[in-house]
């Protein structure tokens, strides 16, 4: 059982090393560097590989599995990196940012997409400096280390709502230099992502390899989820998923299968669903699903993609009415996006202008051939 001081404070930092130095030393600078457990981990999952074989200048075009030539690439070459692009490195680096595990993000089935490095770090309390552990962990085991080491019991109720249990096992015993070689408390995880799927089980792992690569965003045709091959892995003794054992322990990768549909139905992983940029573009939630007339009146801004139309991939048609001031009129009537892909409906020097910004790449222009004359007018845009 360890023990807590009862002044208790949490901290999250991400990105850079740089204000991770900085929080530290603020801890330090307190006096409680001692008494403050420090979790560390080196990424937040594997390097993504939507970049394609050749790489991008905008990132939303290839999660569109827009491939975008070299040539067209090179146009943007002095300006790379800069506020003028989302580039994105092509999955020869990605996959050499996975090294040594098979596949990358996007696959749940190998350790390229979910494996990282990670430090822990309590100075008063964790006796065993530069020790190492090889024990299997998840990253949901983390707030179960936190309660314990600090006494704290999960919440039964957050204001008057009851909490479903905390998923996940304590990895503080792993603290002990004694239990530097036990065996692992975290004994089943499933992994499920895009219908790839896996199930580590006391040392073995089953996995599903992607019916194609992942920057083909599921563009490409699909199997049915039920004839995904599977292969099974002991990671006790392989750590990179390198040799295969399904032909040798049929039975082994049976009993794992079927252990997946257990802690499928369990975490509500179910239906299973291998489609991608549908299920990436589908509001969740969206207060207008089903709704096909959108009726705003004065100025309004900032409405969320999941309550605003969705004009992509479908027939449409924006109508605006406005009275122009004897003056002459300019500005916006309806707009969504920015830089890296939308569209814009608008008035320059009172004519009516429609362009659509095709991720970055394109733009296409519409425009009235006269101004309007002051008075009311229906402005309409049909695609």
């Amino acid at each position: 059982m360890f023990t807590h001081q009862a002044d208790i404070f949490g901290a999250y930092a991400a990105y850079t090393d740089h204000e991770i130095g900085r929080v530290i030393q603020a801890v330090e600078d307190l006096g409680k560097l001692d008494n403050t457990l420090i979790i560390y981990i080196s990424g937040d999952n594997g390097t993504s590989a939507e970049g394609a074989t050749i790489g991008t200048v905008f990132d939303m075009a290839a999660i569109q599995a827009i491939m975008m030539p070299v040539d067209a690439q090179l146009k943007f070459y002095n300006v790379l990196g800069s506020d003028q692009t989302t580039p994105h490195m092509s999955v020869a680096w990605s996959w050499a940012f996975d090294t040594p595990f098979k596949w990358t993000k996007q696959v749940a089935s190998f350790f390229g997409g979910t494996r990282q490095g990670m430090c822990i770090s309590w100075p008063g309390h964790i006796k065993d400096l530069g020790g190492i552990r090889s024990q299997f962990h998840h990253v949901i085991d983390i707030v179960p280390t936190i309660l314990e080491v600090t006494g704290i019991p999960a919440p039964e109720y957050v204001d008057g709502i009851k909490q479903a249990p905390i998923e996940g096992v304590s990895m503080a015993y792993t603290f002990d230099s004694a239990n530097a070689n036990a065996p692992s408390k975290r004994e089943t995880q499933y992994f499920e992502m895009f219908g790839n799927r896996a199930l580590y089980h006391n040392g073995w792992i089953a996995v599903t390899p992607p019916p194609q690569p992942p920057w083909l965003m599921g563009t490409g045709e699909m199997p049915p989820l039920n004839q995904y091959k599977w292969e099974l892995y002991n990671i006790a003794d392989d750590f990179s998923e390198n040799n295969d054992l399904a032909a040798q322990n049929p039975d082994k990768l049976k009993e794992l299968q079927g252990l997946f549909m257990e802690e499928a139905k369990k975490y509500q992983v179910l239906p299973l669903d291998n489609s991608i940029l549908e299920r990436a573009f589908a509001p969740r939630p969206s207060a207008v699903a089903g709704l096909t007339k959108f009726t705003y009146s004065g100025e309004i801004s900032g409405i969320p993609p999941g309550n605003a139309p969705n004009p992509v991939g479908k027939s449409y048609r924006i109508t605006a009415d406005v009275e122009i001031p004897p003056t002459g009129a300019e500005g916006i009537l309806n707009t969504l996006g920015g830089r890296f892909g939308g569209y814009g409906f608008y008035l320059v020097k009172g004519k009516p202008v429609f362009t659509y910004n095709l991720v970055g790449l394109e733009r296409f222009r519409w425009a009235g051939p006269q101004a309007l004359t002051p008075g009311k007018h229906t402005i309409v845009f049909d695609f």
